[in-house]
């Protein structure tokens, strides 16, 4: 009986963990490997480009022109995914393309991170005028058309690569200030601000020291999300022209290429369409998951 007790409770307890696909699964569900692994390729393409590369990501060949990826028949392992009008290696161009991205959105990101929780920390704390102020330019931002507003940008400044990280700047700040500002009210309220007011600590250190570690993990959050938007933006404008300059190997300028070509020569947008669409999912499950994690109320059981 007793023999016969423990083999039941074995069998329960091998039915409550599940085989390796129901374990898999549940690993899967907890930790975000896919979108990690997708992002690490990224970053290893965005610092190892001149080393995973395999050709001159700008320098064209005029006899290769249109050659098809290698598992065509008339496919040459020269050009693994093939080549564009003008004979330049699509798979060494999405490599380096991988680096104008992380760098546009890795700047923009931080200028908006700094500037966007420094607005929301002021405007929740202080409140009043100045608050009223803050939000009133975050409403009049939002309801700007952005890619009608670059495009104008363009026009008058001028096509260029620092246009174009300032551009993306202005883009990522405002969607920081709005939750931050709303995190900022919640905890300006806590008793423990209240002793700190009490015991003489200045605005500013109240702000930095005890407001700011509060709302940290919204930022990394909205900045996680944020850099998917960024990358998507950034290709949106080199894919209308008004982006990063060719022949620059930007993953936008690569697909407007190809539109021409869509029916004889797909691999010159397909290509970096699907990194493009890749890396900006990728991020998008990550910031979800770490608004589960960051956020209790968010947590869903393992």
């Amino acid at each position: 009986m007793t023999s016969a007790a423990a083999e039941q409770a074995t069998l329960a307890q091998r039915a409550v963990k599940g085989g390796f696909p129901t374990r898999a699964f549940r690993f899967f569900r907890k930790w975000p490997v896919v979108p990690l692994a997708a992002l690490g390729v990224l970053v290893v393409c965005a610092i190892f480009a001149p080393l995973l590369a395999p050709h001159d990501p700008v320098k064209d060949s005029l006899l290769d022109s249109l050659a098809p990826p290698a598992w065509y028949a008339e496919g040459t392992n020269k050009y693994i995914l093939g080549s564009d009008d003008v004979g330049r290696d699509v798979l060494s161009r999405i490599i380096y393309g991988a680096r104008i991205s992380l760098l546009v959105a890795s700047v923009a990101v931080s200028t908006g991170l700094i500037a966007g929780v420094t607005l929301g920390i002021v405007s929740g704390y202080y409140g009043g005028l100045l608050d009223e102020l803050i939000m009133r330019i975050v409403d009049i931002w939002l309801a700007m058309p952005f890619i009608l507003f670059a495009l104008v940008v363009i026009i008058i400044v001028g096509q260029s690569t620092g246009v174009v990280f300032a551009l993306m700047a202005l883009l990522a700040w405002s969607a920081f200030v709005r939750n931050i500002r709303g995190e900022v009210l919640v905890i300006k309220n806590l008793e423990y601000i209240s002793s700190a007011r009490v015991t003489g600590a200045s605005n500013l250190r109240i702000m930095t020291r005890h407001i700011l570690p509060g709302v940290i993990n919204t930022a990394i959050v909205i900045s996680t999300l944020r850099v998917g938007q960024l990358i998507l933006a950034e290709a949106s404008l080199s894919f209308l022209g008004a982006g990063i300059p060719d022949p620059a190997p930007a993953w936008g300028v690569m697909v407007a290429a190809g539109r021409d070509f869509l029916t004889t020569a797909w691999w010159i947008s397909f290509f970096p369409g699907l990194a493009i669409f890749l890396i900006v999912m990728s991020l998008n499950f990550l910031g979800d998951w770490m608004r589960d994690r960051f956020d209790p109320r968010l947590r869903q059981s393992a």
